[in-house]
């Protein structure tokens, strides 16, 4: 056996299949990683204390002699992923303690699949943020710039794989929260097909836009992870079944679509020419580039935060002090439990996000403001819809910046809701699309990541990551 230490899943999983690298040295690798980084990056709330003998038990099945998609592959996972007698606290004071009854069904895949899931990340409260500062835990600092943040939600996941402290992770993304986190660290982050992997077990932040991916270095492991936890659930009313393969991109060419809504005065310019110079590479796969318009594209972000804030509102009405999860100790009376439950156990964001979503459900303003943004989300997937008819995929930027500081916009939460202008019109549509590291941008001597976005028509997962394949081989 051998000490090398693989980079990717997929090469990984040949050297493990080789009995070249051995699970249990694979994995003792990744929890040195974690202890010696993650004082410092904060990208883990929780590190599995069995995780060595989760890779032992998968060096047997390998001696045996079992070939299982992932066997022996260490996995870190999102903290509003529920995995049985763990607690699960989606970043937030209100389950600092709670112990998750259940298996999500994507981890009982990825126990299925012989995973070894190392431990739980870090993330914005209840998935509500663009910069894991809103962790109730503190935040996960970006490991190419560690006075930057790395993104979120998903942020804990991101930089724990970007810091090699995992293989790969699985995130949630709302409106972006896989994909921004993926640009901002400079890894591979694929959000699927709304229904294409289960959402039970999934803490919910907004039911009609939540989806679980994966987190990878290479399109071919998140291709990997994906595989692993897609598919129809019954315990997933809005999961598809869909039998087998989709077709193959090959001896096609691909038209490309390129909004011309996602180049104005929001979008850095520095991401802006990495991007511009990422575009014609796609020439080179023998893709025809043409620029195309979402004229709806200017409302998404609107649409997205009052649809999201309206579901927020409903999904967090559960959390009252009475069933489970963090309770005050002091209240003289049952309204009384309610009112200081919520209002210590949760963050400013969480509160924020509920009093919007409240306020948009009123009576008097429902028809005004949610109603009205529903119409519009109707309109930004016929947008999509129309230009799926002549192309074969939509690229653009992943997010307007590159990571930014600290503390730069915790203070104007329009700002930070900015961050996810280029993200959000996917989750109200339900297509797929990944984040691609396109290039870096200088920032105070630092290299920072730029994430190039491809948007896939619904259920075309398959050709989608074909493309993104190729075009990562032309784009590093």
């Amino acid at each position: 056996m051998t000490t090398a230490r693989p980079k990717t899943v997929s090469e990984a999983v040949s050297l493990l299949r080789n009995r070249e690298l051995s699970a249990e040295e694979l994995v003792r690798s990744c929890l040195e990683t974690i202890e010696r980084e993650d004082g410092r990056i904060h990208a883990y709330l929780d590190v599995f204390e069995d995780a060595v003998e989760q890779a032992q038990a998968a060096d047997r099945h390998i001696a045996a002699g079992a070939r299982r998609p992932l066997t022996g592959i260490p996995i870190a996972v999102k903290d509003n992923i529920l995995i049985k007698g763990r607690i699960t606290t989606a970043g937030s004071k209100i389950l600092k303690n709670y112990v998750a009854a259940y298996d999500a069904t994507v981890i009982t895949k990825l126990k299925a699949a012989g995973a070894v899931i190392l431990g739980k990340t870090n993330m914005d409260e209840f998935a509500m943020g663009s910069s894991t500062e809103h962790s109730a835990f503190g935040p996960t600092k970006n490991p190419r710039d560690e006075t930057r943040v790395p993104g979120g939600s998903s942020g804990g996941s991101a930089a724990a794989v970007a810091a090699g402290m995992c293989l790969g992770a699985l995130g949630s993304d709302t409106g972006g929260s896989i994909r921004q986190p993926a640009s901002f660290c400079g890894v591979v982050g694929l959000k699927p097909t709304y229904g294409r992997v289960s959402r039970s077990g999934l803490i919910a932040m907004a039911s009609s836009l939540d989806q679980i991916g994966p987190l990878a270095r290479s399109v071919r492991d998140a291709r990997l992870i994906y595989e692993t936890v897609r598919g129809w659930d019954p315990l997933d009313a809005t999961t598809v079944a869909i039998d087998g393969q989709r077709p193959k991109a090959e001896g096609r060419k691909m038209r490309i679509g390129v909004p011309k809504e996602y180049f104005g005065t929001g979008l850095d310019s520095d991401v802006g020419k990495v991007i511009r110079r990422a575009i014609p590479q796609c020439q080179s796969l023998g893709a025809e580039i043409v620029e195309v318009s979402l004229p709806h594209a200017e409302f998404a972000l609107a649409a997205y935060y009052i649809v999201m804030a309206a579901e927020v509102s409903a999904n967090l009405a559960r959390f009252d002090g009475i069933r489970y999860g963090y309770a005050t100790s002091q209240a003289a009376n049952l309204l009384e439990v309610y009112e200081k439950t919520r209002a210590e156990g949760f963050g400013p964001e969480p509160k924020r996000r509920i009093m919007l979503g409240t306020f948009v459900l009123s009576h008097g303003y429902y028809d005004a403001y949610y109603l009205k943004a529903q119409r519009v989300r109707r309109l930004i997937r016929e947008d999509f819809a129309s230009a799926f008819k002549t192309f074969d995929f939509i690229v653009g930027p992943t997010a307007p910046t590159p990571a930014f500081p600290f503390g730069e916009k915790t203070t104007d939460p329009l700002a930070m809701y900015l961050a996810d202008i280029y993200t959000v019109a996917v989750n109200l549509g339900g297509m797929p699309a990944v984040s691609l590291p396109a290039g870096s941008v200088e920032r105070e001597g630092k290299e920072l990541p730029v994430g190039f976005q491809i948007i896939g028509k619904w259920w075309e997962e398959d050709l989608l990551l074909d493309f993104a394949e190729k075009a990562e081989s032309v784009l590093h």
